[in-house]
């Protein structure tokens, strides 16, 4: 199956492409790139639901226009902190400034929380995906992991706040999940509730 998947971040596009042929789906992204789409959409919902929903909504315009009739798959994450009031919440790409480098958002989470004990560190990190469907259907999922946030950074790239959140049960942080792990992640849980509804994988 051929999705246009409406992101930029390559990080983002590689872990789940790992994800999904570790479950033996198979799915082929088209870029935003690759259908010529580079616009500036405006996300200014007050949840990850309607940013989602915008993105997607302003992708499909877009392939309306040039004749392009592919799925779209959207998506929009957030870190909500227990210690921060659920910031930085659906603000978590501009938390440290707009197209701020991740180390420059590590760093301003870090400091903030610098005096909350351990024991005071929990977050939810969340991901709603919205796909509209050739027939127009809208499909939303969403996905979370409950961790904690740890004081040193694990490794760095892939998902932005990916090297400082430790799900539950784990001695890892996100970005250090083995393959045997993936799934756990707020991103895998979201594709694959979306994949089964679409009905491309089936649980067991």
């Amino acid at each position: 199956m051929k999705v246009i998947f409406g992101t930029t971040n390559q990080g983002k596009i590689d872990q789940v492409k790992n994800f999904l042929e570790y479950k033996n789906i198979n799915m082929e992204f088209i870029s935003l790139k690759d259908i010529g789409f580079n616009e500036n959409i405006k996300e200014d919902g007050e949840s990850l639901e309607e940013n989602s929903l915008i993105k997607a909504k302003a992708i499909k315009e877009f392939c309306n226009k040039n004749n392009i009739n592919e799925i779209i798959i959207t998506d929009d994450a957030g870190l909500f902190v227990d210690a921060l009031g659920g910031r930085p919440g659906v603000h978590s790409a501009r938390y440290a400034g707009d197209h701020a480098p991740q180390i420059e958002c590590i760093n301003k989470l870090l400091k903030e929380l610098k005096d909350v004990p351990d024991e005071k560190r929990g977050a939810t990190f969340a991901c709603v995906l919205t796909a509209i469907l050739q027939n127009g259907e809208v499909v939303a999922c969403r996905g979370e992991t409950r961790g904690k946030i740890v004081r040193t950074p694990g490794t760095m790239g892939k998902l932005t706040y990916g090297p400082v959140l430790q799900p539950d049960g784990l001695d890892r942080v996100i970005n250090d999940l083995t393959e045997e792990e993936l799934g756990l992640t707020h991103r895998d849980k979201a594709w694959l509730e979306l994949m089964c509804k679409l009905g491309l994988y089936e649980e067991n």
